[in-house]
């Protein structure tokens, strides 16, 4: 499990049915193993109403709940408080950098899709590190060690006024990624570090979302009604691409999170009960 099978545009989407991993123990225990080797994973086969991502949460043991409340809807909504609930595009990010402890893993059910637009993208986080890492120790070094201001203010589930100081590549001992914190979208104002630094920094973070955006490295599907798309949250920058506005509800997508600490302990359990009964 501490080996990451890295992807790019290449990415063969690993999917499974919903029915499945709910009620057999090895196709669950496969589910998260390949969750967590290669950060995502599509599950196929789920009903179009809310409420299936609370059984998927009573699955892997409790749901994460946030300021967004213990699920959220994401459609194009009056008075928006968060660009994911417009329809215009969704730039690559990881949710809530803006918390000490972001969220580890996220899912997002499509119970309504738009017949133009709206496709998905995905990134493999940790891969395009260390290709920038290869190619520009320099940008890697600024990007793993320079604290960046988040913050968000608004209200949903609740009243919230968060801020935080995340390194945009977190990364562990031996300088390895283990958490990418990236979004621009609540990125603060405030960016308090030396003027000589300044450039620099933006100068990478530029490479870095280059990289990002490139066509060998991001990967596009469109979800169906039914699909449960499941994926790491501190690994797998995630997008959306725009779609038209209509008169009525024309894209409805779930979501929730849950940390990585319940699903290990459950892929652990799991694990226990596959080998007993082998």
């Amino acid at each position: 499990l501490s080996e990451h099978q890295h992807w790019g545009s290449d990415l063969h989407l690993p999917q499974m049915p919903f029915e499945e991993i709910m009620y057999n123990d090895e196709s669950a225990y496969k589910w998260l193993c390949t969750l967590k080797k290669v950060g995502i994973v599509l599950l196929t086969g789920a009903a179009t109403r809310q409420g299936e991502l609370v059984k998927l949460g009573h699955r892997v043991g409790f749901l994460r709940l946030t300021f967004y409340g213990p699920t959220w809807q994401v459609q194009d909504k009056a008075g928006a408080n968060n660009v994911a609930y417009t329809t215009e595009k969704l730039c690559f990010h990881t949710d809530y950098p803006v918390l000490q402890h972001p969220p580890g893993v996220q899912f997002l059910h499509c119970i309504k899709q738009t017949a133009t637009g709206g496709e998905s993208e995905v990134v493999d986080g940790f891969h395009v590190s260390n290709r920038l890492k290869k190619q520009n120790p320099q940008a890697y070094q600024i990007l793993s060690s320079t604290a960046v201001d988040y913050t968000d203010v608004g209200v949903d589930y609740c009243d919230f006024a968060v801020q935080c100081k995340q390194r945009i590549i977190d990364v562990d001992s031996r300088g390895q990624p283990v958490r990418i914190n990236y979004n621009n979208a609540t990125r603060d104002t405030v960016f308090d570090i030396p003027a000589e630094k300044v450039r620099p920094f933006y100068a990478a973070l530029k490479e870095f979302d280059d990289l990002l955006n490139s066509a060998e490295h991001k990967f596009t599907y469109k979800l169906k009604p039914g699909d449960i798309v499941t994926f790491d949250n501190w690994r797998v920058l995630h997008g959306r691409q725009s779609y038209p506005p209509g008169a009525g509800v024309t894209r409805h997508l779930e979501g929730a999170y849950a940390d990585w600490d319940v699903v290990m302990s459950r892929l652990r359990l799991l694990r226990r009960r596959v080998l007993k009964r082998d």
